[in-house]
C-alpha cells in the first residue's frame, strides 16, 4: 500500500471515529421512517412511552451538540464574529424547526410559540449566564468584555423581546388574544428589519464591537495556534458535516413532536411543557459552549453566543411562526401573562445592568442564577 493510500485510509477512519455520532442519527431516522405505527402506538404504555421519548431527545441533543462543535471548527478558524454568528442561525434553525413540527401536529396550542421564546429568554439570560459569569468569576475576581457589543446586542433585544412578549398583551386582535393580522405582519417586518441591521453592524464596520478588547498582535497567534493545532481540516470540511448532522434534526424533531403532543393533549400536562422542552432541547449545546468559552476567560465569545442566541430566536423566530400562522391557519398567542410578565420584565432589567459596566463577577452569576431557580419553581407550580 503506497503511503498515499495509507493516509487515505487513515483520514477515513479518523473520520469515522470522530463523526460517529452521524451514523446513530441517520440509523434512528431509517427506523423511524420505517415503522411509525409501531412505535407511535404504544404510546400508552409508559415505559414505551419513555424509552422512545429519551431515545429522540438524545438523538436530537446529540446532533445539535454535533452542530455546535463543528460551528465552533468554523468560529475559530474564521474568527469572530462570524463563526458565532454561524453557530446561532445553526441553533436558531433547529428551534425553527422544532416549534413548527410540534404546533403543526395535534391540535393547536397557540401558546406554543411564545412558551419557548421565553423559555429561551429564561435559560438563556438567566441560567446560561448565571452559570457562565459563575465559573468563569470562580479563579478570578472578574472579567472583562467589549461593552460596545454587549450594549448593541441589548439595543436591539429590549424592544423586539417587547414588542414580541410584552405589547401583544396590551393589544388583543379583533380574534381574542391573538395578535391581528396587520400587527403581525408589522411585527414580523420589524423583526427581520432589525436583526438584519443589527448583522450589518456586527459583520461590517462595527465587528470590533463583538471581538475581545485584547492585543491584535496576542489575539492573532492565539487564533493561528489554535488553528493550526486543533482543526487540520479546511472550512467546507466542518461546514458538510455541520449541515450532514442539520439533516436528521429536521427529520427527528418532527419526531419528538408526537410524544410531546400527546403529553400535552391527552395526560393533559401544561401547555408551557412543550415550549420548556423544545427550549432545553435548542438552548443546551450553546450553554455548554458559553461555559466553556467563560472558563477559558473568552467572555466576550460567551456574551456572543447567549446574547446573540437570544436576539436570533426573537429576530428571527416570531417572524417564521407568524408565518407559519398565517399559511396554515394556527393562531398564536404571544403575550405573557401575570407572574411570567415579570419575570421576563425583571430579567432585562437585571441582563441591562449586568453588561452595563464592561466588568462581570461572581455576585452578578448568582444574581441570574437565582432568577432561574425561582422561573423554575413557577413552572412547577403551575
Amino acid at each position: 500500500m503506497t503511503d498515499s493510500s495509507t493516509l487515505r485510509t487513515t483520514g477515513v477512519v479518523g473520520l469515522a471515529r470522530e463523526e460517529w455520532f452521524l451514523g446513530i442519527s441517520i440509523a434512528t431516522s431509517l427506523v423511524f421512517l420505517a415503522f411509525p405505527e409501531q412505535i407511535f402506538n404504544r404510546l400508552s404504555e409508559p415505559f414505551w412511552y419513555t424509552v422512545i421519548f429519551l431515545w429522540l431527545f438524545a438523538v436530537v441533543l446529540g446532533s445539535a451538540l454535533s452542530v455546535v462543535r463543528h460551528a465552533d471548527h468554523l468560529a475559530e478558524q474564521l474568527q469572530e464574529p462570524y463563526g458565532t454568528l454561524i453557530l446561532t442561525l445553526a441553533i436558531t434553525s433547529i428551534e425553527v424547526m422544532a416549534i413548527s413540527a410540534v404546533m403543526l401536529h395535534g391540535e393547536n396550542n397557540p401558546t406554543l410559540a411564545r412558551d419557548t421564546l421565553f423559555a429561551v429568554v429564561m435559560i438563556i439570560l438567566n441560567g446560561m449566564v448565571g452559570l457562565s459569569l459563575l465559573f468563569g468569576a470562580w479563579r478570578r475576581r472578574d472579567q472583562q468584555h467589549n461593552l460596545h457589543g454587549a450594549n448593541a446586542y441589548l439595543g436591539v433585544i429590549v424592544p423586539l423581546a417587547t414588542l414580541s412578549l410584552v405589547m401583544p398583551t396590551f393589544l388583543a386582535g379583533p380574534d381574542g388574544p391573538h395578535p391581528s393580522a396587520p400587527r403581525q405582519m408589522f411585527l414580523g417586518i420589524a423583526s427581520i428589519g432589525l436583526y438584519g441591521i443589527f448583522l450589518l453592524l456586527q459583520a461590517g464596520r462595527h465587528h470590533r464591537y463583538f471581538a475581545e478588547e485584547t492585543n491584535p498582535d496576542d489575539s492573532n497567534h492565539y487564533q493561528l495556534h489554535v488553528v493550526a493545532v486543533r482543526h487540520h481540516r479546511p472550512v467546507w470540511h466542518h461546514a458538510a458535516l455541520l449541515l450532514a448532522f442539520m439533516g436528521p434534526v429536521a427529520f427527528l424533531v418532527e419526531q419528538l413532536a408526537l410524544p410531546i403532543d400527546y403529553v400535552i393533549e391527552t395526560l393533559h400536562a401544561p401547555a408551557a411543557l412543550g415550549g420548556v422542552v423544545m427550549a432545553v432541547l435548542v438552548a443546551t449545546p450553546e450553554a455548554i459552549s458559553a461555559v466553556r468559552a467563560s472558563i477559558a476567560d473568552h467572555l466576550q465569545r460567551a456574551i456572543n453566543i447567549f446574547l446573540g442566541s437570544v436576539l436570533s430566536t426573537i429576530g428571527l423566530t416570531v417572524p417564521a411562526m407568524l408565518a407559519i400562522s398565517h399559511l396554515f391557519g394556527h393562531p398564536v398567542t404571544l403575550g405573557l401573562q401575570g407572574p411570567d410578565l415579570v419575570m421576563f420584565i425583571l430579567t432585562l432589567a437585571v441582563s441591562i445592568i449586568t453588561f452595563s459596566s464592561g466588568r462581570t463577577n461572581l455576585m452578578q452569576g448568582a444574581v441570574h442564577l437565582m432568577l432561574f431557580v425561582t422561573y423554575a419553581l413557577l413552572i412547577t407550580q403551575q
